[in-house]
């Protein structure tokens, strides 16, 4: 039993973030994490050689940054903003590159670049408006809001029918390369909207990086929950929550777990949309100590802390449709993220980490350690040189660190069109007094803690 009116059984960003917003408002919290450290997606850690510090998921936070919750928790996030924002290599030493500056973004993607700025310019101008319609629990936009309007009308479009507008490989690839975050192939609905989201993020905030690494955010949020009474309490598995009768529960984990958990308090509704629960594909991630840099061959992508390594939009499409067939592309889309390089804190003597996965059919026992570094060789030669180790983690390995991570699932279910309409009932209330936060619920996977945000407004409010 406890006497805290809130519970919350898990310490990703979500679930912290619910915790710290029924904590301001003035809410006895307890959080219970199976873990030994909280943080969840957001935590940093030495994984091979002392002095290097690893983001164990969550790296790269064009969304935390402009995160409506942790602007109003007041978190005090030391961010670190690369020149550009994102790169794509292409083959020849050619790039695409987004940046701050909408001029020299038009300079990179040649004849398509003012097509390009046309295209993102009201987003990034309302994305104020954007975000708080796009990372809402039910979206409906507003079509007196330009950039809203635009969304709404190019978002919905799969990503390979957007990029029939433009005529260079160079933002073809960038489009797909954004697109691709969705993890699901480049046909389906709302794959241009992702592309675009992130597209005018650049152009407004950038795509940072935290200094010291991601687990600050964690930290943050551990700060704001601790300062007004709230309590986290670590190695707790909890398998029933019937001891929390009289209090509000919060449950940052997947759908199936809630189920299993909490079934007596679940609706038969949400009892039906747990068995439906479908993941999405896993990831295949390597972490790497260097001796060097990375030796691109173009001159934007030592300039990027996030580089999408996957070459032309046909590729890219074509990697993430094998993916979505079960099978595994002998070229994977690879994101990149190379966070030393801007933040000396993460490794010793001017060496450098790096940070890269692929996506993989859900459940992948296939190691892509060849696949993932022939990729890289493609556009830094030289790269296997400057590898000093290397730290492997599949789906098995990351539903194994977090079992909310079904069969390598870091993204909270399945990339479908039902995801993005609006909802009649709430996708938070599982039951009586019983919510779900995770990123199975509204706006989706990311460490912006918007989920926890809203589940913890409906609940108090």
């Amino acid at each position: 039993m406890t006497d805290s009116d809130i519970v919350v059984v898990g310490s990703g960003p979500n679930g912290l973030t619910a915790a710290a917003r029924a904590a301001v408002e003035g809410r006895s919290v307890l959080v219970l994490e199976a873990m030994d450290r909280p943080g969840g997606g957001t935590r940093t850690m030495e994984l091979v050689e002392p002095g290097y510090a690893h983001d164990i998921c969550s790296a790269i936070h064009p969304f935390s940054v402009v995160s409506p919750a942790y602007e109003a928790l007041g978190l005090d996030i030391p961010w670190i903003t690369p020149p550009v924002a994102v790169s794509h290599p292409l083959d020849g030493g050619r790039s695409a590159a987004l940046f701050s500056d909408p001029a020299q973004t038009e300079e990179s993607l040649g004849a398509d670049g003012t097509r390009w700025n046309n295209l993102i310019a009201p987003i990034a101008r309302d994305l104020d408006e954007v975000l708080a319609t796009f990372l809402g629990p039910r979206i409906l936009p507003n079509p007196l809001v330009g950039g809203e309007r635009t969304l709404a009308l190019f978002g919905a479009l799969p990503a390979t029918v957007l990029a029939r507008r433009f005529e260079t490989e160079e933002a073809r690839a960038m489009l797909a390369g954004l697109a691709a975050h969705s993890v699901a192939p480049l046909r389906t609905p709302f794959t241009s909207g992702v592309a675009l989201l992130f597209a005018a993020i650049a152009q407004r905030r950038g795509w940072p990086l935290v200094a010291g690494g991601s687990e600050r955010i964690a930290d943050e949020l551990i700060r704001v929950i601790e300062s007004h009474g709230g309590e986290i309490v670590t190695g707790t598995l909890v398998t029933d929550i019937s001891e929390f009768d009289e209090s509000t529960v919060f449950l940052d984990t997947s759908l199936p777990a809630a189920r299993d958990i909490a079934r007596a308090r679940m609706s038969p509704s949400a009892i039906i949309s747990a068995g439906r629960f479908t993941p999405g594909p896993g990831v295949f991630k390597v972490d790497y100590t260097l001796d060097g840099p990375i030796p691109w061959t173009d001159s934007t992508s030592p300039l990027a802390g996030t580089v999408h390594v996957g070459g032309t939009l046909e590729e890219i499409s074509a990697a993430e449709e094998e993916v979505a067939r079960g099978e595994h592309p002998d070229k994977p889309f690879v994101l990149l993220a190379q966070q030393s390089d801007f933040d000396p804190s993460r490794a010793p003597n001017n060496k450098r980490t790096g940070w890269a996965y692929c996506h993989v059919p859900t459940g992948s026992d296939v190691d892509m350690t060849e696949a993932i570094e022939s990729q890289i060789e493609r556009f830094a030669p030289g790269f296997r040189s400057v590898v000093r180790t290397r730290h492997v983690r599949g789906p098995a390995g990351f539903e194994h660190y977090n079992p909310n991570f079904i069969g390598g699932d870091i993204g909270g279910g399945r990339f479908t069109v039902r995801r993005f309409l609006p909802k009649l009932a709430s996708p938070y209330r599982l039951g009586r007094r019983l919510y779900l936060c995770s990123a199975a619920t509204p706006p989706g996977g990311g460490s912006h803690g918007m989920c926890g945000w809203h589940a913890a407004g409906e609940a108090l409010h």
